[in-house]
């Protein structure tokens, strides 16, 4: 009985680790720090950046679009803040409720004029979008020197802004 002694692998990228794992795509050889684990298995970091890329379909144009709603919507749920705030101490509980309300609806309506594509540049300038959008009634409130004003303002801003980004991405915490 003859026992075959397996052929000792080398990594792609890095020639001198010997590894004993291959890309479940490309099959290919690759070592533990070059390997990406995916619910399928390992893969090479070229294969999980080509298979990336697929879902990533923004369009340049979807960038500005999604800034402007974004910011657009944002700047109605500010401003919606602002009169929420003197309503004393119901207005604590409308802005803790209100917001990932007005969070939905401003990722709604981001993902409607970017007829749903993706991307993570995509969310990320949305987000940026959301403060932007506040940043005038922040600033006014600033001048004014309205605290209660600036403190519903942040909360606003600490809820809005991870909901709509985790709404646009896909992102679940619960499954």
């Amino acid at each position: 009985m003859t026992e075959k002694t397996p052929e000792t692998l080398y990594c792609y990228v890095h020639p001198n680790r010997e590894t004993s794992l291959r890309c479940n795509n490309c099959n290919r050889p690759i070592c533990a720090s070059c390997a990406v684990r995916t619910p399928t298995g390992y893969r090479c970091r070229e294969c999980v950046r080509e298979r990336r890329k697929t879902f990533d379909t923004a369009e340049w144009y979807d960038y500005v679009l999604g800034f402007i709603a974004a910011a657009f919507l944002s700047g109605i749920a500010s401003f919606l803040v602002t009169l929420i705030e003197g309503i004393g101490f119901l207005g604590w509980f409308i802005i803790f409720f209100g917001a990932p309300t007005a969070a939905m609806t401003i990722a709604e309506g981001v993902r409607a004029v970017t007829r749903k594509r993706r991307s993570r540049p995509l969310f990320i300038t949305v987000a940026v979008g959301v403060v932007l959008g506040a940043a005038p009634f922040i600033l006014f409130q600033l001048l004014a020197f309205d605290v209660f004003g600036i403190i519903f303002q942040a909360i606003y801003l600490v809820i809005v802004t991870p909901v709509v980004y985790t709404r646009l991405s896909g992102i679940q915490l619960f499954r």
